[in-house]
């Protein structure tokens, strides 16, 4: 379920540019930057399509705040509720009209989200999160061991796979296939999923859909009761690519929940969405407000604007730690028009506790 501003908006220029990305407010260390283009001279604005790392100025904070403010008046409950109730036919028909022409496929999630190319049993130290963060013997013994994981639900989809990857709201395909062309490891299968099963089926009929590497299939992540077709504890990578934000606000805790139980001990969930003021946000006029910081769109799909104290919330309220929480902010020009956009997306990767080795007896 990728909104049509979250699919142009994280592409365009990211390719030229990289993602440059601040520090957590609670104090993470910044990481390797791979983006080189800031901008000094204000003057210089339209040189480029795009500017990393831009910080804001007070001034410009609070008028996002008083632009969001204004334009905050929900709706009717009686709209809200139709909005809701009939999320499914609306995402069938965003992409009944887009199908695959609008959409790019997100080749810079192996910059930000290593744990997406290489394969945990044969390149521990690119896993970090995954197979511990000291290279040691011990670690990379329990990696292994965690990934020829013997399961005891019988067979499923992937079941003799070494590396299991799971992309809830999977659209169609854009994250999917890059993965499974990156990585030819014949360990490794990817699972995905979308509410929407025109997506689903645009998914499975696409030239490039291997079953043998690859299961499709329909799922609401609000559904907590709903069945997926792995076992808890099975998997080593969840991804949520602008997904997250399109659930009502209230379903996001228990979807989490829920989600976060197929991951092995030691097995990250990795998210990227919108943060609190991005351009998006703020386009938003009056009439199209559900919530605090929750809104429709013109076709009826919804979406959240998220802080990053919000995410570490529901993420570790669902029994995963923290591993990365970063916001970038960018600075988009269109040189043709003229025009600057301030885009704001949040990434986090947060783990599942591995499992402790027993302590030695003295």
């Amino acid at each position: 379920m990728a909104a049509p501003d979250a699919v142009d908006g994280v592409e365009g220029g990211s390719s030229e540019t990289g993602l440059i990305l601040s520090e957590s407010n609670t104090g993470d260390t910044k990481r390797p930057q791979f983006g080189t283009r800031f901008l000094t001279d204000p003057r210089q604005v339209f040189q480029h399509n795009a500017w990393d790392n831009v910080e804001w100025t007070d001034e410009q904070e609070a008028a996002a705040k008083k632009k969001v403010l204004e334009n905050s008046q929900p709706l009717p409950p009686e709209k809200r509720e139709e909005y809701d109730s009939r999320a499914n036919q609306f995402w069938n028909e965003f992409y009944t009209i887009h199908e695959n022409r609008f959409f790019k496929d997100r080749h810079w999630l192996f910059t930000e989200f290593p744990e997406l190319a290489p394969q945990c049993s044969l390149n521990h130290e690119a896993h970090p999160a995954v197979c511990g963060t000291d290279g040691s013997q011990r670690d990379q013994k329990q990696c292994g061991e965690f990934a020829a994981l013997s399961l005891d639900d019988g067979d499923f989809p992937g079941s003799s796979a070494k590396y299991r990857i799971l992309e809830v709201g999977c659209g169609v395909g854009n994250t999917v296939f890059p993965i499974l062309k990156t990585n030819n490891d014949p360990g490794l299968f990817v699972y995905c999923c979308d509410f929407s099963s025109t997506a689903v089926e645009l998914v499975k009929t696409n030239p490039e859909y291997d079953p043998g590497r690859c299961f499709a299939f329909v799922h609401d992540l609000s559904d907590v009761e709903a069945n997926y077709p792995v076992p808890d504890g099975s998997l080593d990578v969840i991804v949520l690519i602008f997904v997250l934000s399109a659930l009502h606000p209230n379903k996001m805790q228990d979807s989490i929940s829920r989600t976060a139980r197929l991951l092995k001990p030691g097995g990250v969930m990795l998210l990227r969405d919108y943060g609190r003021y991005d351009m998006a946000q703020l386009r938003f006029k009056k009439g199209r407000c559900l919530s605090e910081n929750f809104y429709v769109r013109g076709d009826g799909t919804r979406v959240y604007f998220f802080t990053q104290d919000e995410l570490h919330e529901l993420f570790t309220e669902a029994g995963l730690e923290k591993v990365q929480s970063l916001v970038d902010r960018r600075l988009q020009v269109n040189r043709g028009k003229q025009l600057t956009m301030y885009r704001v997306w949040i990434q986090c990767k947060y783990r599942k506790a591995p499992v402790q080795p027993p302590e030695t007896q003295g």
